[in-house]
């Protein structure tokens, strides 16, 4: 690969990342906003099929896109043509075969997924969200294609269009149920053509960007064309294996919903609970998700930032460097998941009555943020062990803790209710980072991951954090809990100062070296609280 090629591969990893970021802080806003308009019965109708369009979504975005990009590099670097017969056809013959058996799969399984959710209304909107899989393939091989001509921007513009699109529709849809002219369950018709239309959206960008710059990609060479043989066992292994294994690791958090969505309400009704009071506390625990969505989502940011400077090949021949990088990713990953889950946990009551209007749920959504450090952690860590070529091992980690999830919440919940579900996210994603962990130790021998933090450190700024949040709560939390506008400059305030004091107490303690600093963004703002006189 030329220095050119490289540099657009690093800018392109770097649109993708913040388009990526960009649609998550949509899809939490969102969700927010349809629990407003539809209360925690509408918020749970969504959640229950939000996973399985999910799925769909990050096979189009994540999974299959990479698997052919790969194709697609190899292919050119040949100096090969990208025939009809000998790369279009093959992808997505396998990619549609698969793809209408698994929509077939979901749609004939429908009464059988409505009965494991507890909820005989969902079968039509199950059959329905298959529909959402038809198109996945056709999304996939554009923006894997462009994407192996080191073409990010198609794809990171489609993605944020299709949230848009998604955003705008959901939210019409609530709505006009808060207004009476839709039933509840509409939002889970909404839901599924929210998603249809995001992808048609997006399909229709991605067409935009291909036929504009198919001329200027890369000028078909005289050398054989991809029509002469057809490499079926490697497009079969490269598509299925490699795409949906690199989708898995982006669906972390999706598959622990997933888990939720078949499990929690059927197991509170089994325990007596009534079905409309199973429902309503499904929809308060699902309060929880999209704040472990951002938070997660902005604190692996930062660390993976650092993740394109990683890579076996690299590790071989700069092993001190890449070393430090890992290391920095991982403490980074570490300080700001713990200076979260602390801040979140602290301000709690703050933002559920700010977000959602009331308090419910309040100890058990405490008790569900603290997933947020080990979700955090194991993406860094997961995403590390990726950047070391380990894409299949990371998948079957993630697939472990489903499991864990699912059984915990079948134990856990006729024991606990809604803290048995919490008990079992924290359980599932402590087990997916104790493996991410185990893993980095036993590929990476002799780096001191954890031993290297400066504990003490970490100790001080999360100690002056809280007392400062504690002290600005007990003084300002009575005037503004019942008037919105000032609970939300006051949330927004103590955020960000209590966020702004961790930090500079980090930095001046010594939290991180010079070296590592240097390898963060902004590092030109964060030298100077550091080379300030220590505390």
């Amino acid at each position: 690969m030329s220095d050119n090629e490289t540099s657009q591969l690093v800018k392109g990893a770097l649109l993708l990342s913040i388009a990526g970021l960009i649609s998550k802080v949509f899809s939490a806003v969102y969700r927010i906003v349809l629990q407003n308009l539809t209360g925690d019965i509408g918020f749970y109708i969504y959640q229950q099929l939000y996973p399985l369009l999910g799925i769909a979504t990050m096979l189009a975005l994540y999974g299959f896109p990479s698997a052919i990009s790969s194709l697609t590099a190899t292919e050119l670097e040949k100096g090969n043509i990208l025939s009809w017969k000998g790369f279009y056809r093959p992808v997505l013959l396998i990619l549609g075969s698969f793809h209408i058996l698994l929509a077939a799969l979901i749609y004939f399984s429908a009464p059988l997924l409505a009965q494991l959710a507890g909820d005989e209304d969902f079968i039509e909107m199950y059959q329905l969200a298959a529909a959402m899989f038809l198109i996945v393939p056709v999304l996939a091989l554009f923006r894997g294609i462009q994407q192996g001509r080191y073409e990010m921007a198609p794809t990171a513009l489609s993605q944020i269009g299709e949230q848009l699109i998604r955003v705008c529709t959901i939210i019409t849809g609530a709505w006009l149920v808060s207004l009476g002219v839709f039933q509840m369950y509409a939002i889970g018709t909404t839901a599924v053509l929210a998603s249809l239309l995001g992808g048609i959206s997006a399909l229709v960008v991605l067409l935009c960007f291909y036929y504009k710059n198919r001329n200027n990609a890369h000028p078909a060479v005289q050398a054989p064309s991809t029509e002469e043989a057809i490499p079926w066992e490697k497009y079969v292994k490269t598509l299925l294996l490699f795409g949906i294994t690199a989708a898995m690791n982006h669906m972390t958090l999706l598959f622990m919903q997933l888990a939720d969505a078949f499990t929690f309400v059927p197991k509170l009704m089994a325990d007596g609970v009534e079905e409309i009071a199973a429902k309503e506390m499904k929809g308060v625990f699902d309060r929880g998700q999209p704040l472990i969505q951002v938070v997660t989502i902005i604190g692996s940011s930062i660390a993976l930032a650092i993740i394109p400077a990683i890579s076996y090949q690299k590790l071989k021949e700069q092993r001190r460097q890449v070393m430090n990088y890992i290391q920095t990713a991982m403490h980074v990953g570490i300080f700001i998941a713990i200076g979260a889950v602390l801040g979140l946990f602290i301000i709690f009551p703050e933002v559920n009555q700010l977000l959602y209007k009331n308090v419910q749920g309040t100890g058990e959504l405490r008790l569900l943020i603290l997933s947020i450090a080990m979700s955090t952690i194991s993406i860094i860590g997961s995403s590390i062990l990726q950047s070391l070529g380990m894409i299949v091992r990371t998948a079957v980690f993630i697939g472990i803790s489903f499991m864990v999830k699912v059984c915990s919440n079948l134990i856990l919940i006729p024991l606990y209710g809604v803290y048995g579900a919490s008990i079992a996210t924290v359980l599932s994603l402590s087990v997916l980072l104790l493996l991410v962990v185990m893993e980095l130790y036993r590929k990476l021998p002799g780096m001191p991951l954890y031993r290297s933090i400066s504990w003490k450190s970490l100790a001080i700024a999360s100690v002056s954090m809280i007392i400062y949040l504690l002290i600005m709560q007990s003084i300002f939390s009575g005037f503004v809990m019942h008037i919105r506008w000032l609970l939300l400059v006051y949330v927004l305030f103590i955020s960000v100062s209590g966020a702004g004091l961790f930090l500079f107490v980090l930095l001046k303690t010594g939290g991180l070296t010079e070296a590592q600093i240097r390898i963060l963004p902004k590092s030109a703002f964060l030298l100077r609280i550091y080379r300030g006189k220590r505390l």
